[in-house]
């Protein structure tokens, strides 16, 4: 005789993780949803790379420039690259060399090529080394105000406790910084690391003075605090000489540097990469570097990074001659023309009397993908939908990157993804979306 049929498992949301009610994580699901809904808006939400750059045909061409540079370079046998194509492969990457390379030609990095991790992506790289480097309670990470939401996020799914720093204009102060790490110690917790976007960050667009950058890395050996650079817009610069990096500065190896081809390659391909060349020691005994210990967790979640597109990545960097920037050359002008006429049509459509009078400003990042633009009136999702259904055009709300409530009055625009006529047209509705605002 049958049993009659139980009900269906019921899971309590109370005894799940409590990262799951936070509205941090919310966030993106709602932005990818209303994007989807509103497919004929031009969208200045998505900070991905322009569509037009990628063509199907390249990826067999780097998939033959790698094979053909490990048949040639390194000697391998048809079987042993049919190995290094299609089976797991070691941890840490097999392009860990080709990065190295190439990081050395492009910004002046120089580290061995044992201390790349390549990832699945930079999101990957995140996670590993915050798993890494936070071992207690106790351990805080400091982050800018406003702060890019991966990070923030991976922190809160790893209970890592986070302290905001103010960003201004110009990025992080590094007085600032170093006021905040000592109030965290007088708390009687331990500033562990701070994570920054040096670089035209995500989302505010700003950049650091090389002084800031100078007194940053000071600042971090004063303070014996480890800086999180993450750098995937680098190469953006609307100015072609831009300061160097703090891991090309870095002569105390005070900085794990976050690194990505989503920006510079193929987002695709999700392969990212952590240069960590910061010596481990038990006691005495020096036991290896950072990447070592990193290895040993990317073992237990991802295993490797796909073969495949490290393949593709590698074949890349083979065809560029390791010099990626020169590489992107096109991209670098399209990206510099974009944000030009991103801030030409504000100006033109928001003139400078008309700012004044109603208390709207943006800023002008020196490179990258973001701006922001200051409004009166409470930006929201609420705001976001209608600015879609009713005006056609999409942005990002600025306080889902804030963690003190700040942000209420800003939204974002990313000019990345945009020709220069989908500029034009998407600012002009921005435009009519706020004035229909400002007059009730």
């Amino acid at each position: 005789m049958l049993s009659p049929t139980k009900p269906p498992a019921v899971l309590d949301a109370a005894a799940l993780h409590a990262s799951l009610a936070d509205p941090l994580l919310d966030s993106m699901n709602f932005l990818n949803e209303v994007t989807s809904r509103f497919p004929d808006a031009v969208s200045f939400a998505p900070g991905r790379p322009y569509d037009g750059f990628f063509d199907p045909a390249t990826i067999t061409t780097y998939l033959e420039a790698y094979t053909d540079h490990l048949r040639r370079e390194r000697g391998y046998s048809p079987e042993r690259i049919r190995t290094e194509l299609f089976q797991y492969g070691r941890t840490n990457g097999h392009i860990h060399e080709l990065i190295a390379r190439t990081v050395e030609n492009d910004e002046g990095i120089r580290v061995p090529a044992r201390s790349v991790v390549v990832t699945v992506g930079c999101q990957e790289a995140m996670l590993l080394v915050l798993r890494a480097l936070f071992s207690g309670p106790d351990d805080v990470l400091l982050v800018p105000s406003p702060c890019y939401v991966g990070i923030t996020g991976a922190a809160r799914l790893l209970d890592i406790p986070v302290v905001a720093v103010p960003e201004g204009p110009q990025g992080l102060d590094p007085e600032t910084c170093a006021e905040t790490v000592r109030r965290v110690r007088a708390d009687g917790r331990r500033p562990r690391a701070l994570y920054l976007v040096p670089d035209h960050a995500n989302p505010s667009g700003a950049s650091l003075t090389r002084g800031a950058r100078d007194r940053l890395l000071e600042m971090a050996a004063q303070e014996d605090l480890l800086l999180l650079e993450d750098n995937p817009y680098g190469f953006f610069a609307r100015e072609d000489d831009p300061p160097p990096t703090l891991k090309a500065l870095d002569r105390e190896r005070r900085v794990v540097y976050l690194g990505s081809f989503a920006k510079t390659a193929l987002p695709g391909a999700r392969v990212g990469y952590v240069l960590a060349d910061q010596e481990v020691r038990d006691g005495d005994r020096v036991r290896g570097l950072l990447a070592d210990e990193l290895s040993k967790i990317k073992s237990m979640t991802t295993v490797n990074t796909p073969s495949l597109t490290q393949a593709v990545i590698g074949g890349l960097l083979v065809s560029s001659g390791f010099r990626l920037r020169r590489a992107n050359a096109e991209a670098i002008a399209f990206y510099r023309a974009n944000l030009d006429t991103l801030l030409r049509e504000l100006d033109r459509r928001f003139p400078a009397g008309f700012r004044s009078r109603h208390g709207i400003s943006f800023n002008r990042p020196r490179g990258g993908f973001f701006l922001t633009l200051d409004v009166p009136f409470e930006v929201s999702h609420q705001a976001l939908e209608h600015s879609a259904r009713n005006f056609g055009v999409l942005w990002t709300p600025m306080r889902d990157f804030y963690l003190d409530g700040g942000g209420r009055r800003q939204l974002r625009l990313s000019c990345s993804a945009l020709t220069a006529g989908q500029i034009e047209e998407g600012v002009g509705r921005l435009a009519a979306f706020v004035e229909e605002r400002l007059h009730g």
